[in-house]
This record gives structure tokens, sequence and C-alpha cells, in this order.
């Protein structure tokens, strides 16, 4: 076996999110040979979707450090580590973080030894696949979650001719938890319900009044509404009307409540999962948990659900008050990378072997080479750089925020205040506003 498959492994995650992070942290988790010793560093993006602390407690996976970052003191970070590099580097961003980290770490690693660079998807992909892919080339592996997914990446890479031989198909790295066995008692039905998705109030109000109604009309059952956030909490994307305010005046039947938590906690109880297009589907299928993809707003791109078309998964809220039990296809299930089968513990075996090759490549790793450059997309690339306070070329341009000292008291207060003035203006002024341009 190659020594890079039982040293001690040292891996960096950046994350941008609550999601993100777990997303990084447990792939770093399945790349890593069984048994290894693994030290994990976690690094926080400074941003809107910076976790909180009880974001990260609920997500619950440890860290050996952890500490927030912008992206000019992470590159700072990475390359005073240049002596002693990190093994593996999962960047857990949204597609302009990536592409932005990709050439300031080609800056930044120069000369010298550098880590396996890794990055990926959180869920299902089903919005901006050619840009999101584009601005994630570059790195040594980009994951696919499933089959499906891989054959997209690798179509887009070659459609524009960049090399697709870093796209890896692997799993989603929070699959897991004992499979359904039969119902509880009391019978439950989930819905987890998403940030962004749908945007608008009425159709917001709209689930929620079709939840309490299920809810009335089924006393017997126990009708949970699984929330990612708390009001003024920001995860992947904005949730701009949080279910929690819209329930309020609804008096809901006692039977039904709202939850937080881990999903699979959540899940451990759930006999029916409903959602319009959330990940927590594919976790409830792995287990094998009857679960429903609604129709209710119909089957459309900009809800995701259409990524389901096929599944057996789809119905309505009417179908649902019915009594439908829905009945997943198996061979839709075994495309999306669902191992309902038991094969979900070899999932990420390629990924590893081809980190512990690259890994043990003489001569170390080339520099990193992403499609995106002053030369392919001069109208493009340096925007998305200068967002994170970088040139054209990767280096940290000037003025940019100082990457070898901590915000003094004043400027941590002020940096407080203007997230919650973000997310004030996100929740309560973004609305009105909104309504206003409707009149």
């Amino acid at each position: 076996m190659p020594a890079s498959a039982t040293k001690s492994l040292r891996i960096a995650v950046l994350a941008d999110s609550d999601t993100r992070w777990k997303w990084g942290a447990l792939t770093a988790q399945r790349l890593t040979p069984t048994g290894a010793d693994v030290r994990l560093d976690g690094y926080l993006l400074r941003g809107r979707a910076t976790p909180t602390a009880r974001q990260l407690r609920e997500v619950g996976v440890r860290a050996d450090s952890l500490s927030e970052v912008t992206g000019v003191q992470f590159l700072r970070a990475m390359s005073d580590s240049a002596e002693e590099p990190y093994d593996i580097l999962v960047l857990a961003l949204v597609g302009g973080g990536v592409q932005a980290m990709l050439h300031g770490l080609r800056n930044a690693w120069a000369s010298g030894r550098r880590p396996v660079v890794v990055t990926g998807y959180v869920g299902v992909v089903y919005e901006k696949l050619a840009d999101g892919l584009l601005l994630r080339h570059g790195a040594d592996l980009v994951l696919a979650n499933s089959a499906h997914d891989a054959d997209r990446f690798r179509a887009v890479y070659e459609g524009v001719g960049a090399d697709a031989s870093a796209v890896t198909e692997v799993a989603l790295p929070f699959l897991g938890g004992a499979a359904y066995t039969g119902e509880h008692e009391p019978y439950t039905v989930v819905f987890a319900a998403q940030p962004s998705v749908p945007d608008s109030r009425r159709d917001r109000t709209y689930l929620l009044n079709r939840l309490i109604e299920h809810a009335r009309r089924h006393p017997e059952r126990e009708v949970l509404l699984k929330l990612r956030s708390k009001p003024g909490e920001h995860t992947t994307h904005i949730e701009e009307l949080p279910y929690q305010k819209l329930v309020q005046g609804m008096a809901p039947p006692a039977n039904f409540r709202l939850v937080y938590g881990h999903m699979g906690e959540v899940l451990d109880r759930t006999d029916l999962l409903v959602t319009i297009s959330s990940t927590a589907a594919l976790e409830a299928l792995h287990r094998r948990i009857p679960t429903v993809v609604l129709t209710d707003l119909g089957v459309r791109e900009v809800l995701g659900n259409h990524h389901f078309t096929g599944s057996g998964c789809l119905a309505s809220w009417d179908q649902l008050d019915a009594g439908h039990r829905p009945a997943v296809d198996p061979q839709w299930l075994a495309r999306q990378g669902v191992s309902a089968d038991g094969s979900y513990g070899t999932a990420f075996d390629t990924a590893r072997e081809r980190i512990t090759k690259l890994l043990d490549r003489s001569g170390g790793l080339p520099p990193l080479n992403p499609y995106y450059t002053p030369e392919t997309a001069p109208g493009y690339l340096p925007g998305i750089l200068a967002r994170h306070h970088l040139g054209p070329d990767g280096a940290p341009l000037p003025g940019a925020p100082a990457a070898d000292k901590e915000p003094g008291p004043v400027r941590q207060i002020v940096r407080r205040a203007a997230r919650g003035a973000y997310r004030h203006g996100v929740q309560r002024v973004a609305p009105v506003i909104r309504r206003m341009g409707e009149l």
C-alpha cells in the first residue's frame, strides 16, 4: 500500500455556509482511508452566510481547529504552510468562490509542493450547470454525486474543450442512517423546507396552509415542518420569508409542530418525507423512507423538482390527503447515487484511489490550471477575482483586508451590525419593496 494511504493526513476545508461546511467536512472524512490518522482544519469564509455557533452545532461535524477568515487571509495561511502543505484541500464554496480561490492558490503556490484540491456540489444540480461547472474547473477532483451528474459534468467540459479528467463519481457524503422498517406510532409526516424554493409569499403560504390542513385531516398523525435555520440566520440560500413568520396567527392544530435539528435524527422517526426539491429527499430515499416531491406548484426548473421526473416520487397534496403512497423507481434511484442497495460503502473508493496516486506523484503536482483565464474570459474572470480582492493574476489587490491580524473589537462590532442590517434588509425590507413594485 502506498505510504500516502497509511500516513497521517492533514486536510483543510474552506466553506462559506453551514450546509457547505457539512458537505466539505464529511467529504473530507469520506476521502480518507479507513484507519488513517487525520487532522482536519476548518476555515469559514467570512460573508453573509457565515454559520452561527448554533448552526455549526446542528451540523454536528467536528474539526481539530475552526477559524473564520477572509479569502485573502485563507490564501496567506495556505502560502505560509507551503513548507509543510496540507495533503488535501476541500473547497466547499459557491462557484465564484471556488474560481477565485483556484487562481489565488495558483499564485500562492507558485513554487513548492501543494495539496490535492477537491471541490463539488452540496446536492442536486438543477440550475446554472455550465456556469457552476466551469467556475469549478481547475481543481484536481470535481466530485459528481451520481453517475447522472458525472455524465453531465464531462459533457460540459468536453463541449468547451476543457480537460474533463477531474470529474470523479462519488455520492452525497451525508447519506446514512438506519433503513426504514415500518410505520411509527404516531405516523409522522415531515415537510422539508427550503430557504429559497419557492420564493414567493403566495406559494410559501400555500404550502404552509396545505401542510396544516393535512394535520387537521389526519389528527392521528404527527406533522412536522423541518426548518433549516432560525430567523436572522442564513444558509447556502437567502430566505426572505421564513415559515416561522408565516405561521404566526394561523392557529395550527396540536399535532403540527416546527422542528430544527439534524436531518438524520428527524428522518429516524419519519414515515413520509414531503418536499419541493430538497436534498433531504435523497437522504430519505437512501433509507427507503416513502418520499414525495410535490407537483402542486408545477414541475419546473426554477423549483428544481424537474430533477425527480421518472423517480415515481412526484405527487400532489390532494393525492397525499387521499392516502397516496409513493413507490420510487429503482433504476432512477441507482442513477442518482442513492445506494439503497447497500453499495454506498464503496462510493468513494475511486476518489480515494485517485487522491492516493496524486499524493504519490513523482515531483509533486503541477500548477492549478482553471479553464477561465484572463485570455479565455477577460470580461468575466476579473470581476470574480475582484470580489475576493484578487487581481487578474490571483495576487491580493492593494488595500485588501489585512491578512496578518485579527480585527479589533470596534471592527468586530461594526461587522456584526452590518450582517444584522443585511439580514434585516433581506427578510424585511426586500419583500416590502417587491410587493410595492407589484402594485
